[in-house]
Order: structure tokens, then C-alpha cells, then sequence
């Protein structure tokens, strides 16, 4: 994996090679976190062991994920790693499954990281088809859905219902797009983790959604695959806790999001990885991208416009009614053009951005009160739908304007490399958001197979 990229952008998908028999660093490591599994651990790795001898065409790792059992976990765990060369196992002494996914894959070799629970309800033919999009560089992550169309699904009306509410709220709160948060399937890059895992605050069950869709949000490419699922029966998990908590989950980050709190820019693919990012000869980089944003930003903000005009005109002068309007609807249009036109995000720079936004504005009202004076004083006193006309026309032509000068003064090309202060703003996580422990940390093994534990865990490693 390369390290030395920007934390402007993340490196472009490539396709992994595969790793040679018995090569120290594996294609693949599928974490199972376990907490007081005593009696399902053994025959958990055995066949997943099993299924991956047999089926699965690179190198791969199982790693036991112990957090905090109070059984007989930790020891099953251990001997499981003596008698099988590619299962290894973590000790933690903290619960949570969270905790014990962003551990484990932080310090992890392996370019593809997944995790499936221990109970094995997801069929496991499923498993090359989750890792196969991030093993050939098309997607980021992956997740297994139960609820989409051609997955069946063996549970309960209780279960079954609680899923579909809870994927309902994330699409209504937090404009998610994925179909199942908390199937138990998961997979990701590990340069995405590297940069992804730090923002996720979560160390319980919530964890899985936060990482979801803080990585939808930043643009990355989430790969879905139908799966087969039983429902365990003994599941161990407190459903009614566990909603709880996933729904105070839904409103920290909803409320992280709303403010601009997480520096999602640092997520982002460089130019050219996208097939839609081909550069048009004769067309500067984006510009095909950001005309389209442009224009239907700027469709909106005229509607919005012409309504608050409308609007303001009952009970005041044209030049009072314009000015309020064309004010209002620039505030939103420069908010909307940072975001969605020049993918600009976080709060880093976004003061400064208004105020040349408004200066963005000055101009446009130059042109549009000066349209309104030309007509005053060539025609007197003119119609209702006249002034219109003439202030459409007006918006037109400043509209021109206002994209070269958004394109050149306020959001310049950040590929050229001349960033202004909200590169470096953008790129601080905020105090206190979440990142419990650095990533990037190499993990260094000795011929026991064991390594130091990493400051911010009491984590241990049994090979």
C-alpha cells in the first residue's frame, strides 16, 4: 500500500495482486469479535477456516477478536492460533465490538480487511463476492444486505421489523443510500480504514453505521452484496440497549454532519480514478462536473429568488425586494456551490468563502439594480412581469460572472496545489471527535508471532 499521498487525497484503487503460498502478508484478514463464545468459537474458525482453504484464491488470515470474555474464550482463541498458521488472536481488555474492529484492523498487514460475527448466520459463499470488488480496486468497502431483494432471510417478525425501522431512520435522518447498516459482513480497503477509522467515535454496536456514512458522505464507493442469513436464536445481543444507543448514534453524527465537524475531505479519490473524471480535451479539469453543479445550483437558487422577490415586492420598492432576495438566495447559493459544485467540505474556510460570496454578490446586484434603474428611467413606471424579465435577463448575465469568479477567486482547483487556509483546517479532526488511537502505526512481529501492544489498548497477541 502506498503511504506517501497527500492527506489531500487517498491513493487510486488498484487491483491487488495475489499473494504467493505461505507469503508473510496475506490478500485478506476476516476478524471475528468475539465476547463470551466459548462454545461457538472452536466451530466458528474451523469452518470458516474450512470454506476459505477450499474456495478462496489469495492468501488470507483469521484473527479472534477477544474483547474482555470472562469465559474460556481467550483460551480457546489462543489454541485455535497454535494448531492453524493462518488464525491468530487479540485480547482486549475493554468490551465493545467497535473497539475490537477498529483495533484490530488498525494494526492489521493485510490490504483487504473484513469481519463476520461468530454465530455464521451469513452464508459463507457470500465472502468472495463481498472482497472481490475491493480486492480488483472498484469499491472501498463493502457490506452483505439481508434487506435487499434477492437475499433470503430466515428471522423473526421482531428482528425483522426493528431492521427495516432502523434503516428507515437512517434514510430519513441521515440521507443513507445503503440498504443494511448492521448485517454482521462487512469489508474494507485498508487505506480507506487507515483515514476512515480515526472519525468513527463509536466502539459498540453503532460503529458499523458511523463508518458507513461518514464514508458515503466523503464520496467513497460502498459495494452491496445479497446474502443468505439464519437468524441465531441464542444471540446474546440486548436489542432494546442496543436501539438506544444506535439512536443517540443517529443524532451525534447527524449533528457532526450538520456542522461541518468532520474533515471528510481527506477521504476523497484523486482525479482520474473515476471513469466520469476523463479528462475532455480543450476542457480545464472538473469544469464538465462543476457546470453541471453550477447549473442546478444556480436553477434553484434563481426559483428561490424569484420567489422571495415576489414575495418581498408586497411590501416594498424593487430596489428593497431585490436586494433582499438576491441577499438571501446568495448566502444558500454559496453554500450549496461550496459543497456540491467544488466539494468543499468541513468548516475550514467556509467564513471566508461567505464573505467573498458576498462580494460575488455585490457585483450581481450592481447588475441587477442597474438593469431595474435603466428600465425605471427608459420606461417610468414599468409592469410587474416586465421587471421580471428584465431581472432574469439581468441574472443571466451575471450568472457567467459569478461561476468564473466562484471557479477562480473563491473555490480554486485544489489539484493545482496553491490551497488556501481551509486545506490545513479541513485536515485537523476536531478536538474530542473519536480518534482513540493513530492508524498508521506499523506492526511489528517477532518470530513468536507476538508484537508490543499499542499505547492507547491493553491489547495482547497469541500466535
Amino acid at each position: 500500500m502506498r503511504t506517501d499521498t497527500p492527506w489531500s487525497t487517498l491513493p487510486a484503487r488498484e487491483h491487488l495482486l495475489a499473494a504467493a503460498v505461505g507469503a508473510p502478508v496475506p490478500v485478506l484478514d476476516v476478524v471475528v469479535p468475539v465476547y463470551n463464545e466459548e462454545k461457538d468459537l472452536e466451530t466458528c474458525v474451523l469452518r470458516l477456516h474450512d470454506h476459505l482453504a477450499r474456495t478462496f484464491p489469495y492468501g488470507f488470515r483469521i484473527t479472534v477478536a477477544d474483547n474482555a470474555s470472562t469465559d474460556r474464550t481467550p483460551q480457546v482463541a489462543a489454541r485455535l492460533a497454535g494448531l492453524i498458521p493462518e488464525v491468530r488472536s487479540y485480547r482486549l481488555e475493554e468490551k465493545g465490538r467497535g473497539r475490537a474492529l477498529r483495533t484490530v484492523w488498525s494494526h492489521s498487514d493485510a490490504p483487504v480487511l473484513a469481519y463476520m460475527d461468530v454465530d455464521l448466520s451469513t452464508d459463507l459463499n457470500a465472502l468472495l463476492p463481498l472482497v472481490a470488488p475491493l480486492i480488483s480496486g472498484h469499491s472501498d468497502l463493502a457490506i452483505g444486505s439481508r434487506l435487499a431483494r434477492s437475499s433470503r432471510v430466515v428471522r423473526g417478525s421482531k428482528r425483522e421489523f426493528i431492521s427495516r425501522a432502523y434503516n428507515l431512520i437512517l434514510r430519513s435522518s441521515l440521507a443513507a443510500r445503503f440498504s443494511d447498516a448492521q448485517c454482521g459482513f462487512k469489508a474494507i480497503r485498508r487505506e480507506v480504514a487507515e483515514r476512515l477509522l480515526p472519525m468513527v467515535e463509536d466502539t459498540g454496536w453503532f460503529f458499523d453505521t458511523e463508518m458507513l456514512v461518514l464514508a458515503e458522505r466523503a464520496g467513497l464507493r460502498i459495494h452491496e452484496v445479497p446474502v443468505d442469513w439464519i437468524d441465531d436464536p441464542d444471540s446474546t445481543v440486548h436489542i432494546v440497549r442496543t436501539a438506544t444507543e444506535d439512536l443517540k448514534g443517529v443524532w451525534r453524527v447527524g449533528r457532526a454532519l450538520a456542522t461541518g465537524a468532520l474533515p471528510l475531505d481527506r477521504l476523497g479519490r484523486p482525479f482520474g480514478d473515476d471513469p466520469r473524471d476523463r479528462a475532455v480535451p480543450g476542457v480545464p479539469r472538473g469544469l464538465a462536473g462543476q457546470l453541471v453543479g453550477f447549473c442546478v445550483v444556480g436553477a434553484l437558487s434563481t426559483l428561490v429568488y424569484l420567489a422571495l422577490y415576489s414575495a418581498f415586492r408586497l411590501g416594498a420598492g424593487p430596489q428593497i425586494a431585490n436586494a433582499a432576495a438576491l441577499l438571501v438566495s446568495a448566502v444558500a447559493n454559496t453554500a450549496a456551490n461550496r459543497r456540491l459544485t467544488f466539494g468543499v467540505r468541513g468548516r475550514g474556510g467556509a467564513v471566508r468563502h461567505q464573505a467573498q460570496g458576498l462580494v460575488v454578490f455585490a457585483i450581481g446586484l450592481a447588475l441587477t439594480s442597474g438593469s431595474l434603474a435603466a428600465l425605471g428611467t427608459a420606461s417610468g413606471s414599468a409592469s410587474h412581469t416586465t421587471e421580471v424579465a428584465v431581472l432574469i435577463a439581468a441574472n443571466l448575465a451575471a450568472t457567467v460572472l459569478r461561476f468564473l469568479l466562484l471557479r477562480a477567486w473563491v473555490f480554486p482547483d485544489r489539484r493545482t496545489g496553491h490551497q488556501d487556509a481551509r486545506r490545513g483546517a479541513a485536515h485537523d479532526i476536531p478536538e474530542g471527535y473519536g480518534v482513540s488511537a493513530p492508524v498508521s502505526r506499523p506492526v511489528t512481529l517477532d518470530v513468536q508471532g507476538t508484537h508490543a501492544a499499542p499505547d492507547t489498548h491493553d491489547l495482547r497477541k497469541t500466535r
